[in-house]
């Protein structure tokens, strides 16, 4: 799995435990799910940008914690002779409600950015929590994830 991480704004920065939280949280759902040759771009974000991103592509006025725009979803032909690779798409992370939502829970932010990482990688690969089934299939799925991550719930 090739996951390609940036800052944005480009002059915030984050301990390096949080890109290497994402790395290893995007590259287990790609071992997991069959998408080893997958790549995803990733980026690590502040509530300003996140809130920008949410009104202009989902018509919602807050920050969220974790978009996902996925690449599979369209009609687009493939490229014929192109690299053996699987875009996936694009994670935007908000790592400021990251930590106030791992404040809330009452658990890490290591967690917290594990989880956002995997919701937001499950979303990529064509899950989704609209319809109820649909949300129970999603959370089973995050838990089997973040259970083979080594990560519990009150980590």
């Amino acid at each position: 799995m090739n996951v390609m991480i940036s800052n944005y704004p480009e002059e915030l920065s984050f301990p390096p435990e949080i890109e290497e939280n994402v790395r290893a949280a995007a590259e287990k759902v790609g071992e997991l799910y069959g998408v080893e040759n997958g790549e995803v771009s990733v980026t690590l974000t502040d509530n300003v940008y996140i809130h920008t991103l949410n009104k202009q592509y989902r018509g919602i006025d807050r920050p969220t914690d974790v978009l996902s725009f996925a690449l599979n979803e369209s009609d687009e032909p493939e490229v014929a002779d192109g690299p053996d690779v699987n875009v996936l798409g694009d994670l935007i992370i908000s790592v400021e409600r990251a930590k106030e939502q791992a404040a809330d829970y009452g658990h890490s932010v290591k967690r917290e950015i594990a989880f956002l990482t995997v919701h937001g990688m499950l979303h990529l690969l064509g899950y989704d929590h609209m319809e109820e089934e649909d949300r129970i299939e999603m959370e089973n799925e995050q838990r089997y994830v973040m259970e083979q991550l080594g990560i519990s719930r009150d980590a």
